[in-house]
Formats: structure tokens, C-alpha cells, sequence
């Protein structure tokens, strides 16, 4: 994702935390800069509900006395939403910080929140959350390939160098990626009947 595209179309934003005057400071930063606050929650059931049904463009958790409290948010979130979290805490706390990022914060701000300080968060957050989901996606691309391939070379006693070639040949064959292909050979190959084994030889005499 580049920078155009976090600037072209306002963002959903969720606000989790439980103190209303931070809240309302962090909303009011959110709109100027022309985005939507799509919900507030303070409970963590009520964050995972609000976060699963408005599936926001980015999460907003503001930290303050209860750190705890701030990163079971965060790992609620995150579980539930594909979209980013930013942190905002009322002064750096690099423990926190370090444990925040385990969780799955993309950005965080220290101190007050300024609107143009809160756009290049936000600049950041999206664009490593993009990086994080294109490096994931290759790994699990290469993950169902290799599954793919395992699949092919036991069904008809080949290497790997012939497994690879017949998902590229089925690939170009049908006009889809590899990956589709390889997919559908994961997919499929419990149903189907079980390579034939040559019977053990017998033991008994002529």
C-alpha cells in the first residue's frame, strides 16, 4: 500500500478505551482529518462484538492508568478485525510498547494527540499492516505449494522437480495461478482413491 491510498478515501475508525474526555480528543483529532468514528467500546466483550460486526479500517486503543487493561484490548482487536492498531499512550513506556507490538500494534503516538502526528501514524500503521499481510500471503502460498507438491509425489512416485512441473503445466493448462492449483490438489486429495501398493511378497514355499 502506498501513501495515496491511505489518503484517498476517509477510514473507519474504532475507539477503545474508557476515559470520555480522552476519547473525545482523539475523536475529534480523527475527524479533522476527515475519517469516521464508527464506534467507542470499553469492555473488552463489547470491543470484540463492535469490532467483528463494523470491521473498522483501523483501531484506535487509548492507554492510560491500566496497561493491562490497554493490551487485553489490543489482543481482542486484534484477533477480531483485519485492520491495524494504533496505540496512544500519555507518556513513552517502552515495556509497554515492546509488549503492545507482541500483541499486534502497527504504530503508537506518545504524548498529545495531534492531528498531523495522528496521519503519519496512521500512514505507518496501514502501510506495515499491508507489508505484514503481502510477507504473510507469501508464506502461505509457498506453505500450499510445498503441501501441493508432497501430495503429487506420493500419488505418482515423482520428485519434486515433477510435482513442481505438473502444477505449472495444470496452471498454464487452465489459465490460474500456481496457487489455485495447488490449492485445489490440498483440497481434493483425501477423496481420492489411494495410490495402489504393490502386495509384500509371500512367505510360503512353491
Amino acid at each position: 500500500m502506498d501513501d495515496s491510498e491511505t489518503l484517498d478515501h476517509p477510514l473507519r475508525v474504532l475507539i477503545a478505551d474508557h476515559r470520555t474526555e480522552r476519547h473525545d480528543q482523539v475523536a475529534r483529532a480523527v475527524a479533522d482529518l476527515g475519517h469516521e468514528v464508527v464506534d467507542r467500546r470499553t469492555d473488552l466483550e463489547d470491543v470484540a462484538a463492535a469490532t467483528a460486526a463494523e470491521r473498522p479500517d483501523l483501531a484506535v486503543v487509548i492507554v492510560e492508568e491500566s496497561s493491562e487493561r490497554a493490551l487485553a484490548l489490543i489482543g481482542r482487536i486484534v484477533r477480531e478485525a483485519t485492520s491495524p492498531v494504533i496505540a496512544i499512550l500519555d507518556v513513552e513506556d517502552r515495556t509497554f510498547i515492546e509488549e503492545a507490538a507482541k500483541r499486534g500494534i502497527f504504530a503508537y503516538i506518545a504524548g498529545r494527540t495531534d492531528p498531523d502526528e495522528l496521519q503519519s501514524s496512521i500512514d505507518v500503521a496501514l502501510r506495515r499492516f499491508a507489508e505484514y499481510h503481502s510477507l504473510e500471503g507469501a508464506f502461505w502460498r509457498r506453505a500450499v505449494t510445498e503441501r501441493a507438491k508432497g501430495v503429487l509425489m506420493e500419488r505418482h512416485s515423482i520428485d519434486e522437480q515433477e510435482a513442481f512441473n505438473l502444477l505449472r503445466e495444470h496452471a498454464r493448462r487452465t489459465n490460474r495461478k500456481i496457487v489455485d492449483v495447488a490449492e485445489a490438489v490440498t483440497a481434493t486429495h483425501r477423496l481420492l482413491p489411494a495410490r495402489e501398493r504393490p502386495s509384500p511378497p509371500s512367505s510360503e514355499y512353491p
